[in-house]
């Protein structure tokens, strides 16, 4: 069984670590409304999706 020959330093192991981060989803705009939304979703402020109205407003 494989067994580390001395202790790996807390910056060692970190350096290692460097890419495991989060990335940001890419946002797109509504072209309706304007608003900041995912891409190929329903916008949340007006339910539009292609230009066709998709959410029923009560």
């Amino acid at each position: 069984m494989a067994v580390p020959k001395s202790k790996i330093s807390k910056s060692r192991r970190d350096k290692r670590r460097t890419h495991y981060k989060l990335n940001i989803p890419g946002m797109s705009v509504c072209p309706k409304c304007g608003e900041i939304k995912l891409p190929h979703r329903v916008c949340k402020s007006c339910g539009t999706y292609k230009d066709v109205n998709v959410m029923i407003e009560d």
